[in-house]
């Protein structure tokens, strides 16, 4: 991908402190772009944003409206009106069965996982459509086609974000603003912390190449999803499974 692809661009990655967030606001970085690292850990995201050339911290909570609101005035006066939406923001929730399920944790994830995506898109897609690109790039999952067993929050929350994405791909279409999501199968990172061993081996089961991806792997076809060399995808979700994917 071209070194200079996101001059001239803003970013906003939520969740980029670690993981998946991280590794795609370093390749936008690369390319030329100014990032902004919106997560709830201030501390670890100005640390990342320490090894980026034009990046910046920015303090969030994906599940306040106000918040968001906060953060992106920090980001416009610090960067820039953004010009992309990497939604990356996510936690996993316990692995237990939906009658067993607690309805707290429940909560926190769709919370979390489903409503924080939503209010991100909403608060970055009507500035973008007055200016006339924009690219939004939500973080779904296999498992919000598919369905985990002992993960019913988390595959509920991630294909609640395949059902917004397409919502809000339509109805941007013809405002220069593209919504797509990646739907990945197990990537390595830190939430691997919050599952079990039992459940990490029964993904890494569903997988035919029988390996997981690698965070830069995702970076990858985000960063092209977030580029002026994306021109007529939107509304979509771009499986990175592995052979997991059936459909």
């Amino acid at each position: 991908m071209a070194a200079e692809l996101f001059k001239g661009r803003t970013a906003i990655v939520t969740g980029g402190a670690r993981g998946i967030g991280l590794a795609c606001a370093a390749k936008i970085a690369a390319g030329g772009g100014r990032v902004a690292l919106w997560d709830r850990d201030l501390d670890r995201a100005k640390q990342s944003a320490s090894a980026l050339t034009g990046a910046i911290a920015v303090a969030v909570d994906v599940t306040s409206e106000e918040s968001i609101a906060q953060a992106l005035a920090t980001t416009e006066k610090d960067l820039a009106p953004p010009d992309i939406l990497v939604a990356s923001a996510g936690i996993t929730g316990p692995n237990t069965t939906v009658v067993t399920y607690p309805v707290d944790a429940w909560k926190q994830v769709i919370d979390i996982n489903l409503t924080g995506v939503f209010l991100c898109n909403r608060a970055v897609a009507t500035g973008m459509a007055k200016r006339g690109w924009g690219r939004i790039v939500n973080i779904a999952s296999v498992a919000g086609k598919e369905g985990n067993p002992n993960a019913s929050a988390y595959s509920a929350s991630k294909a609640g974000v395949i059902g917004l994405t397409k919502s809000l791909g339509k109805e941007l279409a013809t405002t220069g603003v593209l919504v797509n999501c990646v739907a990945p199968a197990v990537v390595k990172t830190e939430l691997f912390s919050q599952m079990t061993e039992q459940h990490i081996q029964y993904m890494l089961s569903k997988i035919p190449m029988n390996r997981f991806g690698e965070v830069e792997e995702v970076a990858e076809m985000v960063a092209w999803l977030a580029s002026p060399l994306c021109t007529f995808a939107t509304g979509a979700a771009f499986d990175l499974s592995g052979g997991r994917a059936t459909y």
